[in-house]
């Protein structure tokens, strides 16, 4: 039987990670032979880890908190939607070559696209943050055409930058805002804040949220987010992030293997393991 190909999703910490459940189950459904680990690396030592992972036949890593710069950083060729996000969250090892992708924001899309079946093409889009979670969707957002995609953050200096980066051509309209100066209510609104990972409320007003709005969190649990529980008290249709999880761990599979499987079975495996 020949040796199962190597991959992994590295990280500190990475006990939590589930990375290696998700694979496992696409492995499975498209025959494909391959291991997955969970791969704890040192600060300071993450190029290390990675060239040793290489020299024991890695094919591919995941990475995560806090090492998608020092991948970024690490890989010799980009990907536009790595090069534009400033971060990477997958690699693949082709000899001398460490390819560096970012899936994160194709993964947010497939899942409010495909999953929660809400179009972006013509609508006003509203992104809550923008630091790297933000920078890192921006691209496969825009590429949907919404009609309009307005960056807003606590202190709007940080949007403004990353507005005038997406804008350049782009025939979108990308607005910048702090929270504070958001009106009218938007078709889609997305939290990319840090709030999010400690639960807490971003002070956006209440009139963002509307009857067809849909309130997406990055982040994901056992019970809707106090984002989730805002928004829909003020009417709008509300998703976690666990959907997003599992559609870039999909688009790693595919670049790393060429298959792309199917999602809604491991979706539901991983919501009834919460």
């Amino acid at each position: 039987m020949l040796t199962p190909d190597r991959y992994a999703v590295i990280g500190n910490p990475i006990a939590h990670s589930k990375s290696p459940e998700i694979h496992a189950r696409f492995a499975v459904q498209t025959s494909q032979n391959l291991t997955y680990e969970r791969l704890l690396a040192p600060l300071g030592g993450f190029a290390a880890a990675v060239h040793d992972f290489i020299k024991h036949g890695g094919k591919g890593l995941n990475v995560t908190v806090p090492f998608k710069l020092d991948a970024f950083d690490l890989a010799t060729d980009l990907t536009e939607r790595a090069r534009m996000a400033g971060a990477v969250n997958t690699l693949r090892f082709d000899g001398d070559t460490i390819l560096g992708d970012n899936t994160d924001g194709v993964g947010l899309v497939n899942d409010i696209v495909n999953n929660a079946a809400v179009p972006l093409s013509g609508k006003r889009v509203l992104l809550l943050g923008a630091g790297g979670a933000a920078r890192g969707v921006i691209l496969p957002l825009l590429g949907e055409q919404p009609a309009e995609l307005v960056i807003a953050n606590r202190t709007i200096n940080k949007a403004v930058e990353l507005a005038q980066l997406f804008s350049t051509g782009s025939s979108i309209r990308i607005g910048a805002r702090a929270f504070s100066e958001l009106h009218g209510h938007f078709d889609v609104i997305i939290n990319a804040t840090s709030a999010g990972l400690t639960d807490e409320m971003p002070q956006v007003p209440a009139s963002i949220f509307s009857d067809d709005s849909l309130a997406y969190d990055m982040v994901y649990g056992a019970q809707a987010t106090c984002f989730m529980q805002f928004a829909a008290l003020h009417g709008a249709k509300v998703r976690d992030g666990l959907g997003m999880l599992v559609e870039q761990a999909a688009e790693s599979f595919f670049l790393w293997r060429g298959v792309r499987p199917e999602t809604a079975s491991v979706y539901a495996a991983l919501r009834a393991l919460l």
